[in-house]
């Protein structure tokens, strides 16, 4: 720091406290316990800076680091409100846990007998606790229907699921599925590229909007090696459309193994969403029970989805073809971990889901809560049909309520104290209830109240033609508050 000249007053920097002299501040000492040295040393660092700048006081420097190290966490990730209704919000993490699954989420952080058998000491095949209740959620019909017997196998994600199936039952020969069933999901990622990169070959046939039978029993040859059926999931064609069955391609299936070197071509069936059994809410939404009944070999879904419950990626199918996907090298690498077993298990065991619980939200009792809302907030209730999100039933509106807000504040909504994520719709800020749990209406009143004093606060700034303040921001401008896909996509 330079000297200070000879009849000038002393530079105020000098005042800055020194680092060690934080660092022994009691509320920083405690710290320790949840906060590594170095996000201590570095929020530390952040409240000099800002004092050299002259953006606060050389005494504002210790009250902003107690503030900072007090609300800083150990993770960036923040709770948000759900105020879109769009129940499985794929920008927002897709399901969120019931309480039994986040109870065992935290009971597997520690040690426990996810390869172990207690009663022997002996090591146990690893979630075996999963795999039953993955079994026992499948109504008994579907297991009489299969006479060999049902396995189930869960793996980290959707897409390592189709990699490994298409890996392990078919290779490096060709894959036969219709032109309209290679969709692009989330972000750009394409399930032709993900088959292509295992060295399966893919046979493309039908056109974009019309597939029939003989377009899939023409193409079986020598080098067929499984068949693949894919649910769109998050586009819908109408019109001129055809498309074969599961039923169908399993007679295929059956038909070429009687006729040809008696070998079982695969048939590997890609629903996404994760419907356990059907839903008549969604009456075009293809469900896991439905796909083994009709004869699929195995079948694919995403754990985060309908299913509610963490990220993962459910194989369901004959035990033949499951045990030939737990043995296969690659099941290792995209093997789930304790925490997800653990989540998955509880969802399946642990009563309904908050998604289940949003999808079938009584109407009545969202208007009932909206009118609540507005009266507290000042403003008017709309009506807003919410939707499945993640993929799931395309198209299908959840009839719903809203309240509508001026659409500057949904930026001070998102960054507020709690966060809340609105929809921004029409020049409208809406604030819909279908995914706020019932007990956070309170929290999210006073989030909007709080936004609504911020805006006015920095309009009045402006009418005074000061600055406004960093917590206000001036009057926001219009921000995009959909995901890339409005109603979630992806495996």
């Amino acid at each position: 720091m330079t000297a200070v000249p000879p009849g000038c007053s002393e530079d105020p920097r000098r005042r800055i406290p020194r680092t060690d002299t934080l660092l022994a501040l009691p509320e920083i000492v405690d710290a320790r316990s949840r906060l590594s040295e170095a996000v201590l040393r570095s929020l530390i660092t952040q409240a000099q800076s800002r004092a050299r700048s002259g953006e606060i006081t050389p005494e504002d420097v210790a009250p902003s680091v107690r503030a900072a190290v007090a609300a800083r966490t150990a993770t960036t990730l923040r709770p948000v409100l759900n105020a879109t209704g769009v129940v499985v919000h794929t920008n927002l993490g897709r399901a969120p846990l019931s309480p039994p699954a986040v109870e065992a989420l935290v009971a597997s952080s520690g040690y426990v007998d996810v390869e172990l058998d207690l009663a022997d000491g002996q090591r146990a095949k690893r979630g075996t606790g999963t795999r039953q209740a993955l079994l026992a959620a499948v109504p008994a019909a579907v297991h009489e229907a299969i006479p060999e017997g049902l396995d189930a196998l869960v793996v980290n994600n959707g897409a390592a699921a189709l990699v490994l199936a298409t890996t392990a039952l078919t290779g490096t020969g060709e894959l036969i599925v219709s032109r309209g069933e290679l969709v692009e999901i989330g972000a750009g990622f394409r399930l032709p590229d993900l088959i292509a990169s295992t060295g399966t070959r893919l046979r493309e046939v039908g056109t974009t909007n019309r597939t029939h039978r003989a377009d899939y029993a023409g193409a079986i040859g020598p080098q067929t090696t499984g068949l693949l059926k894919v649910h769109p999931s998050n586009f819908r064609v109408d019109g001129f459309t055809s498309a074969v069955s599961i039923e169908e391609l399993r007679t295929l299936v059956d038909e070429a193994a009687a006729d040809g070197d008696g070998r079982s071509l695969p048939l590997i069936v890609d629903i996404g969403s994760g419907l356990l059994t059907p839903d008549p809410l969604l009456p075009d939404e293809p469900d896991l029970a439905g796909a083994l009944t009709a004869g699929a070999d195995v079948v694919i879904a995403s754990g985060d989805k309908l299913l509610g419950g963490p990220q993962a990626g459910i194989l369901l199918g004959r035990s033949r073809t499951i045990q030939r996907l737990a043995t296969h090298p690659l099941a290792r690498a995209v093997r789930a971990d304790k925490l997800t077993l653990a989540a998955l298990e509880a969802t399946l065991t642990g009563g309904s889901s908050p998604v289940t619980r949003s999808l079938h939200a009584d109407p009545a009792r969202l208007r009932e809560r909206a009118d609540r809302l507005a009266a507290a907030v000042g403003a008017p209730v709309v009506a807003h049909e919410g939707r499945v999100g993640g993929g799931g039933a395309p198209g299908v509106p959840l009839a719903g309520w809203a309240v509508r807000l001026p659409e500057e504040l949904a930026p001070l909504l998102r960054t507020g104290e709690p966060a809340v994520l609105p929809r921004v719709h029409d020049g409208a800020c809406l604030v819909d209830l279908r995914c706020i749990p019932e007990p956070d209406d309170g929290r999210l009143a006073a989030a909007i109240r709080d936004a609504q004093t911020r805006l006015a606060s920095a309009g009045r700034a402006a009418s005074r033609g000061t600055p406004a303040s960093a917590g206000s921001a001036g009057v926001p401008g219009r921000s995009n508050d959909e995901p890339e896909h409005p109603h979630g996509s992806g495996r």
